[in-house]
């Protein structure tokens, strides 16, 4: 390589070194000056190579080092800082967004915890979309949340449907204006759900996965103009402890869990790169803890440990780390470190402590 290519190697280096690394711009600009003297030496015939190595080669591999060190030194900074932020939020929680005036809309309304959603929702003050296939269970959710004096309407529409959900976003635009918060409720198996007989894995995947990218398609401009907006993602646990059950196999029900919560990662790091004024919360699930639809044939295998609570608690604890613009969190909250734990487990150490805690049920 010529002298005059590493000149102008080593020079694009040092501008990029500085545009991306202010920090360091000075001591890469004593680097430069010490590179100038040497040229200037050289040029007089003073000095030739050092060795084997030219002198623009060898402050080229200096600077490289130096570069190296201080993104480390960056990076080590950065983490420690943010783990001790984590902790010392764990004791001391973000304070709790205002939501009044906010435009939600709540997919999967009817029932369940989507409906204790959209009832909680009001009383903070925000007009509510509520939007379910089934017309009659979603106007009784609307007239219960007129009781409560709270701004809401009905919305019937299958959200497997593409060109019906464009319609439905549209619709809700021009009557409440634009969406600036939507919860997906739908696709949450429940601890009857995991003895039934399963679903087709079209259905499932239309329902629990697909039906996502058509509400993003529609939803994700109007926040955009509004320049704000959150989107949270319900995740079950249910479908991960196993994949199979004594009716059939868990696997369609297990990858549409696994398939929504690499899309809401996947999304936040679109949003995040994007500058994006949009937040996205992942919300664990685990529904033997909601009492919703717990039979006389389903008992704890951990009562003492797991225990149950009510829909409207599980929904007064989503919105919790939603006002707290939470990325990740989990209902109940502690097992979210449970799932963590998991992860970095061996396979085997793994597999041994799903099977005792089963998702928490046994069915007699």
């Amino acid at each position: 390589m010529t002298r005059y290519a590493l000149s102008t190697k080593f020079t694009k280096r040092l501008i990029q070194g500085i545009s991306t690394h202010r920090i360091a711009g000075f001591f890469v600009f004593q680097i430069y000056c010490v590179y100038c003297v040497f040229l200037m030496v050289d040029n007089s015939g003073k000095m030739g190579k050092l060795g084997n190595i030219w002198p623009p080669e060898m402050l080229l591999r200096i600077y490289s080092l130096c570069i190296l060190m201080l993104d480390l030194a960056m990076l080590f900074i950065g983490v420690s800082c943010t783990i001790l932020i984590a902790i010392y939020r764990m004791f001391r929680p973000p304070p709790l967004k205002n939501l009044n005036h906010e435009v939600a809309m709540v997919v999967g309304a009817g029932r369940g915890i989507g409906k204790e959603l959209t009832l909680q929702l009001c009383q903070f003050g925000v007009t509510v979309a509520c939007v379910d296939i089934n017309a009659s269970a979603c106007s009784d959710t609307v007239e219960r949340a007129q009781q409560l004096y709270g701004a809401c309407r009905s919305y019937q529409c299958d959200v497997r449907d593409k060109d019906m959900v464009a319609q439905t976003v549209n619709l809700i635009k021009n009557e409440l204006g634009d969406i600036t918060m939507l919860f997906h409720c739908c696709g949450l198996p429940s601890p009857r759900a995991l003895v039934q007989e399963s679903s087709k894995v079209r259905d499932i995947m239309d329902l629990s996965v697909i039906s996502h990218f058509w509400l993003l398609d529609s939803v994700l401009p109007c926040m955009r103009r509004a320049h704000k907006g959150h989107i949270t993602i319900l995740s079950s646990v249910a479908g991960l402890s196993n994949g199979s059950s004594g009716r059939g196999t868990r696997v369609p029900l297990s990858t549409a869990q696994f398939g929504i919560q690499g899309l809401a990662e996947s999304l936040h790091m679109e949003l995040r790169h994007s500058n994006s004024d949009i937040i996205v919360s992942l919300v664990h699930i685990y529904p033997f803890i909601v009492g919703t639809e717990i039979a006389n044939d389903i008992r704890f295998r951990l009562p003492s440990y797991f225990g149950t609570m009510p829909a409207a608690e599980a929904a007064r604890q989503i919105l919790d780390g939603v006002r707290r613009n939470y990325a990740e969190f989990s209902v109940p909250g502690y097992l979210l470190y449970l799932g963590h734990v998991l992860r970095i487990l061996p396979k085997k150490a793994s597999f041994m402590l799903r099977d005792l805690l089963d998702t928490g049920v046994d069915f007699a």
